[in-house]
């Protein structure tokens, strides 16, 4: 896991950054104790988390610095430049794939505190914030304006505007609000050469390529992105939820591929396998697949479209559950503490890997991955959600127990070994939105095929001295 630059850098090299930093920042926002730094090897990568517990700390940086402006980071940016230091800028830690994660050392770039009163346009329905925002500080700020995101990850409170740029997010709501690619209109960025850019469109052009486009996803890899202007909604008069019992996998499958190619856009679809509805409805005896819709808007439209998709469902077998199973879903929605659990007992094991296809080659996928996996795992569930006219994503969600955290972590990364080679082998999409991270760096190049060596020349171009966060993305 660890390369020959990632060695720890001679201790009078790393003073000498610290001192240049120091001028550039307060002293104290410049930090290299070890305990922080170790803190900071560490993401909600679930190998990484149990890699915490076990005190292996692979990706240590040399140094943590916090800047407090832009102004701060241009400095920054210099010093690493000057010194040929990498930079690892990071929010606040939640990814799940272990793309916070600085692979060669050097120095960590905390954008976190970099906060500033949102501006909001009215006219426009945007919102610009600053990239460390968290997600649900400017959730409430909408709300008290009676406005909203409509976007949603499960980790709204525990991640960064700007980290959902980064890593090219979605919420669970994008079936009709759309992924990060919709919601961020534009954003400001800082390059390696401290050069500031604006990216985006005012609503759209036609004038080359819509350079926001290049930035999104890259994981810091590109550019520091400093600034971001969002969509905002109005709340919605009504949401209308239903659950319905499913025949099987196919079943819903045809009704969700029926709804979506029919025009009809419900704000939630969640479709689970019969192994995970059980913790879906836990409270109904339900042994079989489970459907979860919600429309939402303005009323005559919400109940049109309602109408509509719940016709599809029962068309295709579905016998409705009513709506209580939905609205409790709402209120455990953010809820991480199962995993979190799981990950803290001594051999406990949990994933979610989350991957996409086309609808013409979805089943077969879910089929092959549970399949595979099952005997990896002592429990394998299925769900799918966030769905396109042409396809879905997936989800295989994994845990268990062994003996020790180290067969734990061994186990982790034969789930994700397994589940990468069959994705790939049947051409699907490795990640539809938790993003590379180092969970899946040995497959992206054949993910990409000749994609990935576009990729790299960028990488060149934009970062010529190859600082800022080398060593993801598969290059």
């Amino acid at each position: 896991m660890m390369t020959d630059k990632s060695a720890k850098r001679n201790e009078y090299v790393v003073a000498d950054i610290v001192q240049a930093l120091q001028k550039v920042v307060q002293p104290q926002n410049v930090v290299t104790q070890a305990e922080i730094l170790d803190q900071y090897s560490h993401d909600a990568w679930p190998v990484s988390v149990l890699e915490k517990k076990l005190e292996i700390h692979h990706f240590r940086p040399d140094v943590v610095v916090t800047p407090r402006s832009k102004k701060e980071i241009v400095g920054i940016l210099k010093v690493a430049k000057d010194n040929q230091v990498p930079v690892m800028a990071r929010g606040l830690g939640s990814s799940v794939t272990g793309q916070s994660l600085a692979t060669q050392g050097g120095m960590v770039l905390d954008l976190s505190q970099i906060v500033s009163e949102p501006i909001l346009s009215n006219l426009d329905m945007t919102v610009s914030a600053s990239a460390g925002m968290r997600g649900s500080d400017l959730e409430e700020w909408l709300n008290k304006k009676s406005l909203t995101l409509n976007f949603y990850p499960q980790s709204l409170s525990r991640s960064t505007i700007g980290g959902w740029v980064a890593t090219r997010a979605t919420g669970q709501l994008s079936t009709k609000f759309g992924g990060i690619e919709d919601a961020a209109v534009g954003f400001s960025l800082i390059l390696s050469d401290s050069t500031e850019i604006q990216v985006g469109q005012k609503p759209r052009a036609a004038v080359g390529p819509n350079l926001k486009e290049l930035f999104l996803g890259t994981e810091g890899m590109f550019a520091v992105i400093t600034d971001i202007t969002m969509k905002v909604y109005r709340k919605s008069e009504i949401q209308m939820s239903e659950a319905w019992s499913m025949p099987s996998v196919n079943s819903g499958i045809v009704a969700m591929r029926e709804i979506m190619q029919s025009g009809i856009r419900p704000s939630l679809v969640r479709f689970y396998d019969e192994a995970e509805a059980q913790f879906a409805v836990p409270d109904l005896e339900v042994n079989k697949c489970v459907l979860f819709l919600t429309h939402e808007g303005l009323t005559s439209i919400s109940k049109a479209e309602h109408l509509e998709s719940s016709k599809i469902v029962e068309a295709a077998g579905g016998v409705t559950l009513g709506s209580v199973p939905v609205e409790n879903w709402y209120k455990r929605r953010f809820d991480f503490s199962a995993v979190e659990n799981i990950l803290a007992s001594k051999g406990g094991y949990a994933e979610t890997i989350e991957v996409a296809h086309n609808w013409s080659e979805i089943e077969a996928l879910y089929s092959r991955l549970v399949k595979e996996l099952t005997p990896l795992s002592d429990t394998v569930l299925g769900h799918f959600s966030h769905v396109y006219t042409n396809g879905t994503s997936l989800y295989i969600i994994l845990f268990g127990k062994t003996d020790t955290d180290e067969e734990a972590v061994i186990r982790l990364r034969k789930h994700w070994d397994t589940a990468m080679t069959v994705v790939t082998e049947m051409g699907g999409e490795i990640s539809h939105h938790h993003g590379a991270g180092l969970a899946r760096q040995d497959f992206i190049a054949k993910s990409l095929g000749k994609q990935h060596e576009i990729l790299r020349r960028l990488k060149n171009v934009m970062d010529p001295e190859g600082i800022l966060n080398p060593g993801h993305l598969g290059l």
